[in-house]
């Protein structure tokens, strides 16, 4: 039982950052896009499970939000995750996770970010400021409650902290690259800039456990030790084939079965969803 509650904190971790691995794309010289593929509103559940053979075990609720708001008297929109243990597993292990965005409503870029973590006795806070015009990162970090440690950082261009990197890698066209092309990205992850890369893996049909098919795009991402990941390519995931680009299924392969976070709902949506199969 030990060893599924840390299954679940490590799934409602990665999800926030699998989604933007899997969706995001900068073969090309980056470019600011215009919005086009979610709205104000949008709200889409996960469900945190840990899979072994026939065994599937339910670990936690995943839920990404959009809402318009204002930033220092700018329009903004917050983009929110939180991830949460279910309740039969809190006395054991308890899981309460945010980490949310405020970005430009057009161009998506960020103004700010903060993560929240309480998993257990572990506690953590993470906040950056994003400066624009000098291309700098203003970050405070505290971790099992020591003192707040603040950096300043370059902040290159075509980088994104988790969040904002889900929604604005969601308008990328993926039209361009075939099978098994790598697609360079950018993240800031725990006061630290990365530059990883996913490879693309084609398209490939998504089944839920409740029988829902989706047309999906594949991807695995490259994971870099010393962050909240393990080396390597072992995780994978699966992000609806239509204008939506809303990921069905992440999978992370651990030394006795999986950890995944897998779609529950949608609503709000800017499209109509046409991924999912009869």
């Amino acid at each position: 039982m030990r060893k599924v509650n840390a299954y679940t904190k490590r799934v409602l971790l990665i999800l926030a950052a699998l989604w933007a691995l899997s969706s995001a794309s900068a073969q090309q010289p980056c470019k600011v896009t215009e919005n086009t593929v979610f709205q104000s509103g949008e709200r889409v559940r996960y469900q945190a499970v840990y899979n072994w053979g026939f065994i599937w075990l339910n670990a936690g609720l995943v839920t990404f939000s959009v809402d318009a708001t204002k930033w220092q008297d700018q329009e903004a929109l917050h983009l929110k995750s939180v991830g949460v243990s279910l309740k039969s597993y809190d006395r054991l292990f308890t899981v309460r996770d945010t980490f949310e965005t405020w970005v430009h409503p057009r161009t998506l870029e960020p103004f700010e970010f903060r993560r929240v973590t309480n998993e257990g006795s572990y506690k953590s806070y993470h906040h950056y400021l994003f400066n624009s015009k000098d291309r700098q990162i203003r970050s405070s970090i505290s971790r099992e409650g020591g003192p707040v440690e603040r950096g300043l950082m370059d902040w290159p261009a075509c980088s994104y902290d988790l969040v904002s990197m889900v929604y604005q890698a969601r308008n990328i066209d993926f039209s361009p690259y075939n099978k098994g092309d790598k697609i360079p990205i950018t993240l800031i992850v725990d006061g630290e800039i990365h530059n990883l890369y996913i490879r693309y893996l084609g398209k490939e049909v998504a089944e839920l456990r409740d029988g829902r098919r989706f047309s999906c795009l594949k991807f695995s991402p490259l994971l870099v030790k010393g962050t909240i990941f393990e080396a390597g390519e072992d995780m994978t995931v699966w992000v609806t084939d239509d204008a939506n680009r809303v990921p069905i299924i992440v999978e992370a392969k651990i030394l006795i079965g999986s950890v995944k976070a897998m779609f529950i709902e949608a609503e709000g949506l800017r499209h109509p969803v046409k991924a999912q199969l009869p």
